[in-house]
């Protein structure tokens, strides 16, 4: 099955340049791209139009749909955690949100107990046994992304219900059991369609249509036209999985007729077959990994480490930008802004070049966040002229041996939620089943991810490896950034995180800097408009936004390839209202772009 050439243009038209700066120069053979358009595509919200509520003084979730971020908030009002919240989002937005979360994928968990414990676990996916560096290369040409993402070539062994069992275990004080009504009752009784699923749908037709059930669930009786908005939607076949999986524990999903199941769709695919085995399925664990943290003036904050390239984009992009005083600028300032993006270009340039699963290569974490090294690269920043070129630099404990840059970025769509209780808990917690829903590929009413379209498409470039190609049991990198942000005081303050793909860390960047310099509020620093400068010359600005008209100003500082462009953005939050006679009160925040809420206990 092929794509009619109108419907792929349109299907890949939004962000394609979005990504193109993430394909360097000297990779003759690096595949094009284009975006897959999913529910982060900015947009006006007609769903939860009051995007946060009052200030709480007990517990708070908010998430990306507001059924989901109250599925949360039930399980706060029956007694649970901010972990037991946090799965039953995640089980919602399996029901609400298929084109960008769910069962069928994997996430990254960043949990605070309370009591002064970080603890992060990785629930990214992981490649079949089979899997070598020309997976993507299956008649000795390598496929382009497009062409890679529907069906089973693209699709990674699921993680997010061994994410979900490790953090319950740890940190819930639910029944696993309990942690599924909500989202089996959306999906027994029925869930409207939203504006945003429905253009997810008309957008991604040919994924979300691959095979018989995802259109039979989503297209109207021609199968043609996705239904439209308003219209309730029953999932029965994922209402009686969800069940079992509530019924019998995680080893529902892992083994057994679901594992089979998906071994099936994944090696009979109708595009791109590839082998998937039980024994792949049932290998699969979630690991925990040490929480990455770095000081930004006198702040600490706190992230996912490999694969996950978030934190240390994040954080090596703050610690660039320390020497700099942001606050006397301020948000209306063109340098300011030009700071941002040169912070950016350099943070993302060692993103390329080092980030991986760090189970399979040497990633220098703990230098590509060291003071030294970050105050170093930072005398490379002219607040008064753009650099040349921002090449990787050399941070401590870099391996030896010469990498390539990746040629590869992750695509858009994606979700995340935050969660605290009232005991002090805090969840910080992204999820995603990678492009609008994923491979295409549908198990028992859900989607199954395309998460390895994120490990870059060829294993070499110009003779070098590539540290995040493809290998059998490796995990893809990823640019999802959940994160925890302390004050000076040591005292919890942010709990944020964004979906839309290679932007994650530039919007997360954007949050931070705005609650810390600017002194904003978590909802007014989401509503900052987003820069978003991954690589190259190119830097993009927040088409609509007040950086639109800053493009001339820019430019006059070196920026020659400055331009406005919509983004796929999507952000959530929770603060800590700072003062002492109000400890431990709570305000949500949800991206203005999005249809996302925040929902009190």
């Amino acid at each position: 099955m092929r794509f009619p050439p109108t419907a792929r243009h349109r299907l890949f038209a939004l962000v394609a340049p979005l990504l193109a700066p993430l394909f360097l120069a000297g990779c003759a053979t690096a595949p094009q791209v284009g975006p897959q358009v999913g529910s982060s595509t900015a947009g006006p919200s007609t769903v939860g139009s009051s995007k946060v509520g009052p200030v709480y003084a007990k517990g708070m979730v908010s998430a990306a749909d507001p059924r989901a971020a109250e599925a949360g908030a039930d399980m706060l009002r029956a007694g649970g955690s901010a972990t037991d919240a946090a799965m039953a989002t995640l089980l919602a937005l399996t029901v609400v949100e298929p084109q960008s979360s769910g069962i069928g994928g994997g996430g990254f968990l960043v949990v605070d107990d309370g009591q002064g414990a970080l603890e992060t676990i990785d629930g990214r996916e992981t490649a079949p046994a089979a899997a070598t560096p020309l997976w993507f290369q299956p008649d000795g040409r390598t496929l382009t992304v497009p062409e890679a993402i529907p069906g089973g070539l693209s699709v990674g062994v699921p993680g997010n219900v061994r994410l979900m069992a490790a953090a319950h275990g740890r940190h819930g004080k639910l029944a696993w059991k309990d942690l599924f009504a909500p989202a089996i009752r959306l999906a027994r009784d029925g869930f409207a369609v939203t504006p945003r699923l429905y253009q997810a749908l008309a957008r991604a037709k040919g994924t979300a249509a691959l095979t018989d059930a995802g259109r039979a669930l989503y297209y109207g009786r021609d199968g043609d036209q996705p239904l439209p908005v308003g219209t309730v939607i029953r999932n029965p076949a994922l209402a009686a999985f969800l069940e079992r999986l509530a019924a019998e524990g995680p080893e529902a999903f892992y083994a057994g007729t679901n594992a089979a199941q998906i071994a099936q769709a994944v090696s009979t695919a109708p595009r791109n077959p590839a082998p998937m085995t039980v024994a792949d399925i049932a290998a699969y664990r979630a690991k925990p990994r040490p929480p990455v943290c770095a000081t930004y003036r006198a702040w600490r904050v706190c992230g996912m480490g490999p694969p996950s390239s978030g934190a240390t984009t994040v954080l090596g992009a703050l610690g660039l930008l320390e020497r700099f005083d942001l606050a006397a600028l301020g948000q209306d300032s063109p340098t300011a802004w030009h700071l941002i993006a040169e912070a950016e270009r350099l943070a993302y340039a060692d993103r390329e070049r080092y980030l991986a699963d760090s189970d399979f290569v040497s990633v220098p974490v703990a230098g590509l966040v060291a003071r030294g090294y970050l105050a170093e690269r930072s005398r490379l920043i002219d607040p008064a002229r753009t650099i040349d070129r921002a090449l990787p630099g050399t941070p401590p404990g870099a391996p030896p041996l010469a990498q390539a840059d990746t040629v590869t970025p992750d695509i858009p769509s994606t979700s995340h939620f935050v969660a605290i209780d009232r005991t002090g808990q805090a969840v910080s917690l992204t999820s995603t089943v990678e492009s609008a829903f994923g491979s295409g590929l549908m198990v028992n009413g859900y989607y199954l991810n395309n998460e390895l379209t994120d490990f870059s498409l060829v294993p070499e470039c110009d003779g070098k490896p590539i540290a995040n190609r493809v290998e059998g049991g490796k995990r893809p990198r990823s640019s999802m950034s959940p994160t925890l942000v302390y004050a000076p005081d040591g005292r919890l303050r942010l709990a944020v995180g964004a979906a839309g793909g290679a932007t994650i860390p530039a919007q997360v960047l954007r949050a931070v800097i705005g609650v810390i310099d600017w002194r904003l509020t978590a909802q007014q620093a989401l509503g900052l408009p987003v820069l978003f400068a991954p690589g190259g010359q190119a830097v993009f600005v927040e088409q609509g936004s007040a950086l639109e008209a800053m493009i001339p100003a820019l430019r006059a500082l070196g920026h020659a390839e400055v331009s406005a462009r919509d983004m796929p953005l999507k952000a959530n939050a929770i603060e800590v209202v700072p003062g002492a006679a109000r400890t431990g009160t709570l305000a949500g925040a949800a991206d203005p772009r999005s249809e996302g809420r925040a929902v009190s206990e």
